[in-house]
């Protein structure tokens, strides 16, 4: 089959055609880049100092979180503005195993 865009040059003469390397669920969810899109407007704040600490911690982090760890993260994100910074200062401590190690690394950043 030859495909040919005119437009931008494109050619597809479909000889030497290699299969794509297959992407397991896990790693799927790591790059869609809806998902990472959806986590970071979820993590927009009223609070400036969630918003800043919230956001480096996704740019740098949150790609190499497992699942157990973007639950957790998840059940952060669904509290309230004071209590989550409260948490992060720690002022108040973590509910879960879970969540108190993920706090340790949001803290590092």
């Amino acid at each position: 089959m030859r495909i040919q865009d005119s437009g931008c040059g494109i050619q597809d003469t479909g000889t030497n055609d290699k299969e794509l390397p297959r992407v397991s669920h896990s790693e799927s969810r790591i790059l869609d880049p809806a998902l990472l899109q959806r986590v970071r407007w979820r993590s927009r704040r009223g609070l400036l100092e969630l918003d800043i600490v919230l956001g480096r911690f996704i740019e740098a982090y949150y790609t190499r979180l497992d699942e157990k760890e973007k639950q957790a993260f998840e059940a952060l994100l669904d509290m309230p503005d004071n209590p989550l910074w409260d948490m992060i200062a720690g002022r108040q401590e973590a509910m879960q195993g879970e969540q108190q190690a993920l706090l340790e690394k949001i803290r590092a950043v």
